[in-house]
């Protein structure tokens, strides 16, 4: 992706963005542009206020580089680093300043641009063999072996390797919320059910966890997170992580002690682990037709549970969120449909048919609130000539820190289902404030102070058609849930976007 941020005043109203690229790992080619860094060359007022020594220092701590080329014949080195920088894994966001100056001057007489494919392409890194030996060697000899994927499915071609190795083992898989890594109807896809996984194992192969701490020790209901591997348990680590850790922002989240660390791309390497387990299994299958089946059964029933739960409050009012998520998968199922954003919102993946890599463009990434419009946005753009209903589970909060995008939906016509998750507050802020409250002895109903979205109420419906979206809301019946779905998916079908405002309960 590209992205032009305007001057000095444009990157600083990219800042939250170019942080949530950083913190998700999103290859992004930033360009901007500084006031003539010659002060003989700048005009009164306007180059002066629109000039800053350096510019990319506003940045460089959350991109992986940074440049200011100083002549036009210096343009093309500086784009090429920076290209390949970013498609490098651990990907980023780069970000390249160009002086007014030299925008403005006539291209010199025999400047030549050179073909950028010897300076832009490289192989992605693989694995110590030795290591990736003894990994195999562990996880043949397992008797519980469990697998945690956080951002492994970046590359859709390696899903069906995971789901091989998995098959092969008889092995349960918990996934973050980051990339779809493994279809949610496969049979060994336990993520819901990560303590139990988490606790019963022996060995756990993990790939590319962003926050390994976290994802081996899972939340409770009231959001601490709980012990819950077991100390005999061996930890096998594959990831690049390591390569993307900056000293200014600590996104790289806990040092975990693990049996066995291989610095390598995972999505490169899964392949040939996988061939030397399976050179080490010949006598072993039955354990792993065992595991299969034991770990299928729990699949089933988590799902069948989510299901039961999520029919059980289709009445209430406000509507629950399990109700939105089940309604919103009634009138999309038949569709070639994509989902483009959820926010923190975890029923499209327990009752929805995830089962292809493009269905699930990302989790709630980023690093701050405001993300969720734009991604939804460059989902759409993406996918616009494709027939696919793209849908967006947008919440209320996020929408408030950027409403101008859904001007740029509707200037460019993208064919866009938003359900608003409005639950009028933000209440992540709001949980917490409970907790310290609980924890403190101090008035209860304190919470919502600075985290309500109330006094006015938003209407979002009004704000959407305000800037040209077909638009219905805000429903509180959950009776009239579905036909205004239905009105709203008959106009993207015809090509435009449409936003629905859902008043919901708070989770």
């Amino acid at each position: 992706m590209a992205a032009i941020a305007h001057n000095v005043v444009g990157l600083q109203h990219a800042t939250m963005a170019i942080f949530n690229a950083w913190v998700d790992r999103a290859p992004v080619l930033v360009l901007g542009g500084t006031g003539p860094m010659d002060t003989t060359r700048r005009r009164p007022w306007i180059d002066w206020v629109h000039t800053a020594n350096v510019q990319g220092n506003l940045v460089r701590d959350y991109v992986k580089f940074d440049d200011q080329p100083a002549s036009l014949a210096a343009v093309p080195d500086a784009l090429y680093r920076a290209y390949r920088s970013m498609c490098l894994e651990p990907t980023g966001p780069v970000y390249v300043c160009f002086d007014a100056a030299i925008q403005e001057d006539r291209v010199p007489a025999g400047l030549t641009v050179p073909d950028p494919k010897p300076y832009v392409e490289t192989s992605r890194p693989g694995a110590d063999p030795a290591a990736l030996a003894r990994a195999a060697d562990w996880l043949a000899a397992a008797e519980r072996p469990a697998i945690a994927v956080g951002r492994f499915g970046r590359h859709p071609e390696s899903v069906p390797a995971l789901a091989a190795l998995a098959e092969l083992l008889g092995a349960p898989v918990i996934s973050s919320e980051e990339r779809f890594n493994l279809p949610n109807t496969h049979p060994l896809n336990l993520s819901g059910a990560d303590a139990d996984v988490i606790r019963a194992a022996d060995l756990i192969l993990a790939l590319d966890g962003w926050d390994l701490a976290q994802a081996l020790n899972p939340r409770d209901g009231s959001g601490q997170t709980r012990p819950t591997l077991q100390a005999e348990t061996k930890i096998v680590e594959i990831k690049l992580g390591d390569l993307a850790v900056r000293s200014w922002t600590h996104d790289f989240q806990t040092l975990v002690p693990t049996d066995l660390s291989i610095v390598a791309d995972s999505s490169v390497c899964l392949g040939a682990l996988t061939e030397l387990v399976r050179e080490r299994l010949p006598g072993r299958r039955a354990v792993g037709d065992q595991r299969r089946a034991r770990w299928t059964a729990r699949h089933d029933e988590l799902r069948a549970t989510w299901r039961r739960e999520a029919a059980a409050r289709a009445e209430e009012s406000p509507i629950a969120v399990a109700a939105m998520a089940a309604a919103v998968w009634e009138t999309i199922r038949d569709e070639d449909w994509v989902l483009a954003y959820h926010s923190h919102n975890p029923w499209p993946r327990r009752l929805w048919e995830l089962d292809a890599p493009y269905r699930y463009a990302s989790g709630p990434t980023g690093g701050g609130v405001g993300v969720g419009i734009g991604l939804a946005a460059g989902v759409a753009l993406a996918h616009r000539n494709s027939g696919r209903i793209v849908v967006s589970l947008q919440a209320d909060g996020d929408l408030l820190y950027c409403t101008s995008a859904l001007w740029t939906v509707a200037h460019d016509r993208l064919p866009l289902l938003m359900v608003m998750h409005n639950n009028r507050s933000y209440y992540n802020s709001a949980e917490h404030a409970q907790r310290m409250a609980e924890r403190r002895g101090r008035p209860l109903e304190n919470h919502t102070v600075g985290t309500a979205i109330e006094d006015p109420l938003v209407d979002f419906a009004t704000v959407a058609r305000g800037f040209g979206i077909w638009a219905e809301g805000p429903i509180e019946d959950p009776t009239v849930l579905r036909p205004a779905l239905a009105r709203a998916l008959e106009v993207v079908k015809a090509g435009c976007p449409a936003l629905v405002d859902v008043v919901t309960q708070p989770r």
